[in-house]
Parts: structure tokens; C-alpha cells; sequence
């Protein structure tokens, strides 16, 4: 695993904006970087990163199966008791699961260690899928990477067959936050994938849902809504002036209730317990006043959180580096400290996609900093022939 750096595209942005990529710069700073790229061969791909994440993807179902029958499970994640029958009714009818992502460090030599599981509404899915494959073709033909270089990448083609496996009747609406032209651009990308499987989509600003005369969730046309992907989490919802809805609606959410005990990190601990000593797992556990970390240098990380937020890390039990945010107050967890592999002076991160229970894909980002954060910059890879 190789940082090189490449000549950018001369109309990258144009390309980008062109394809509806209109958030590659976030707050001024360069988002999408291809001046650089990440250079893996076919190994370090299939027994570095895909193999072991198919294999911890199965270790979650499993751990989910006992997860939704045991309250005192349901409680250490942080999920409310009034969700819980939600997400055992929601496991017992297989309501289905489209996507998520494995976080790890890896550098091509030890084996990758997983971070964390991004399992519910996870960010990046358009850059990784669609741009970076688009990136990968541009750059072949203008003789920039090597003849039969490749990608680790087969995101968007398993969007659409677990799309047609869902067998949705009418209409699916797809929903995002006002104000987050990200996120709205990538509900955007998604429909078009449900499209490509068969599935009529319509698309929604969470703040637009409401709700009939018999509680059930409606659009602004007053139309059902039976089928709902959301870019939005579980952990905001139950929190909504409208959560007591959700029990008693009809819809089918995407992702479904069930990724609730997926999506704390919580499932860390829970992992390492039944899974000690695998060799990509973290050393992981429930952090409490009441007890010392059991290594020296460990991170703490909120139950509940996104994009780095709240993260605290300590070297012989010291702390060194903090992020901010306004998460934490369900709980933290402790993991074992395993820094991104610094090249550079630049930390990547290699996320691995999950689409419809098979690891597919391959997305990078990297920062200057030990934590992954919103403004981390996304950077394309390819397979070397």
C-alpha cells in the first residue's frame, strides 16, 4: 500500500460539478484530493481488507441475532426501552439492510484493525461508488495509471441488485436534512441506484414528513409513505417529537430499526468479548469512572456519535488530542490505541463497504490529524496490475 502522488485532472472540478458532485471543497478546504492516490495490489485488497471485513460483517449479524433478545445488551448500547420491542419485531421480520461501511487502519503489512462500523447512515457512499470510479477511467485513458490498473469498487452495482431484491410495491421515498447539500446529493445518487433496480423514488426533506389522522407518516401531497431510505440516524429519530409514530407506522425504513444495535459503538466492546483476541479487532470495552482502562494508551469514544466528534486519546493514560462536538452523554467506550499509519505526515483511514451483506468496495480519506473528522479529505486508490 503505496501514497503516490498524480497530476489531478486539469477539469476535475467541472467534472465534478457536472456529475453533481458540487460539495468537493467543504468550508473552503479541499474535500476530494486527487493530487495523491493509494496504490494497493491485488492481495492486500482481497486478504487485507476485503476478506476480514466480510468476516466481521458476519460476526455482526451473529452478535445481532442475541443483541435483540437481551435487554441488558439493549441497555449498554444506550437504545431506549421504548425502541426495543421496534427492533426485535424489526430482526424477527428481516426487514432489509442496504448498506454500511467498516472503518480500519491498515498500511499493507500487519493486519487491518477495525476503528469502527459505520452502520446506519454512513457518509462518503457518492465518492467512493460513483467518482472515484469515474476518476479510475479518466486517469487509464489519459495514460496516467498503468494499463489493467483496477479498483476495489463494485458499490454501485450492488446498490442496484439489493434494490431489486426489496420488492417494493409503490413508491420509495428517499430523505435527508434541508440545509445539507451533501447529503442531499448523495439521496440523490442512491435513488438513482433504486431507479436502475425497478423502484419508483421520490425524494424528501426529513423536515417536510408529517403525520395523518391514524399516525402514519405522509409526504407533502398527503401520499404514504410506505418505504423510506434515510440519510438520517436512528439515534435523531428517537429523540423527535414524532418517535411515537414510528411504532405504530407502516413504513419500511432503510436502513431498518434492527441496525440500531449495529450502529452504537457499543457493538465494539460487545465484539471484542465474543471475538477476544481476533486478529482485526481492537481491544475494546464500556468505559466507566468506576474502573481503570485496562491498557495505557486507548481512545475514548461516545456511544453515540459521528464524523470523529468527542473523541479523546491518551498515552500512558494521558490525554494527548481531543475533538469537539456535543456528543458522549449516553456513555463512551475504550479501544485500544492503533494510530492511522502516518505517511507523510498524512493518516488514511480505509473504509470498506458493505452493500447488501458482501463487502464491495473500497473508499480513503486521510488527515493530518489522529481523527478521522467531517472535513477529512476523500482520496481515490486503484489495484496495480
Amino acid at each position: 500500500m503505496r501514497r503516490i502522488p498524480i497530476e489531478p485532472r486539469e477539469n476535475w472540478r467541472q467534472i465534478a460539478e457536472d456529475n453533481g458532485f458540487f460539495f468537493h471543497h467543504v468550508n473552503g478546504e479541499i474535500y476530494w484530493d486527487e493530487s495523491v492516490c493509494y496504490a494497493l495490489n491485488l492481495e492486500e485488497i482481497e486478504s487485507g481488507l476485503e476478506d476480514p471485513a466480510q468476516e466481521i460483517a458476519d460476526m455482526c449479524l451473529d452478535l445481532a441475532a442475541d443483541i435483540v433478545n437481551s435487554e441488558e445488551m439493549l441497555s449498554a448500547l444506550a437504545i431506549p426501552a421504548a425502541f426495543w420491542d421496534l427492533i426485535r419485531d424489526s430482526w424477527q421480520r428481516n426487514e432489509p439492510s442496504l448498506y454500511g461501511r467498516f472503518d480500519f487502519a491498515y498500511d499493507g503489512h500487519g493486519p487491518a484493525k477495525l476503528y469502527e462500523y459505520n452502520a446506519d447512515t454512513p457518509t462518503s457512499l457518492y465518492e467512493a461508488a460513483y467518482f472515484q470510479w469515474l476518476w479510475l477511467e479518466d486517469c487509464l485513458a489519459s495514460g496516467k495509471l498503468p494499463e489493467g490498473a483496477d479498483q476495489f469498487n463494485s458499490i454501485q452495482e450492488r446498490l442496484c441488485e439489493t434494490f431489486a431484491t426489496f420488492h417494493v410495491p409503490g413508491i420509495m421515498h428517499f430523505a435527508s436534512m434541508k440545509d445539507t447539500e451533501e447529503d442531499r446529493a448523495t439521496v440523490e445518487y442512491v435513488m438513482d441506484c433504486a431507479a436502475q433496480a425497478g423502484i419508483r423514488g421520490k425524494q424528501i426533506f426529513m423536515e417536510d414528513i408529517g403525520v395523518d389522522a391514524q399516525g402514519l407518516f405522509v409526504d407533502l401531497e398527503n401520499a404514504p409513505i410506505h418505504w423510506l431510505f434515510k440519510l438520517y440516524p436512528w439515534e435523531f429519530i428517537w429523540r423527535d417529537d414524532f418517535a411515537d409514530n414510528v411504532q405504530r407506522s407502516d413504513t419500511t425504513f432503510v436502513e431498518p430499526a434492527w441496525k440500531m444495535v449495529l450502529s452504537s459503538k457499543g457493538m465494539l466492546p460487545l465484539l471484542w468479548e465474543r471475538h477476544t483476541g481476533h486478529p482485526n479487532l481492537l481491544r475494546a470495552w464500556f468505559h466507566g469512572a468506576d474502573k481503570a482502562a485496562p491498557v495505557n494508551d486507548y481512545v475514548l469514544k461516545p456511544l453515540l456519535s459521528r464524523e470523529g466528534a468527542n473523541v479523546h486519546i491518551f498515552r500512558n493514560r494521558k490525554a494527548v488530542f481531543s475533538t469537539g462536538g456535543e456528543y458522549g452523554e449516553e456513555g463512551y467506550i475504550g479501544q485500544e490505541l492503533c494510530p492511522p499509519p502516518f505517511v507523510d505526515g498524512h493518516g488514511p483511514v480505509c473504509g470498506v463497504w458493505i452493500v447488501g451483506g458482501k463487502a464491495c468496495g473500497l473508499g480513503i480519506r486521510e488527515d493530518d490529524t489522529p481523527v478521522t473528522g467531517d472535513l477529512s479529505r476523500f482520496v481515490p486508490h486503484f489495484i496495480t496490475p
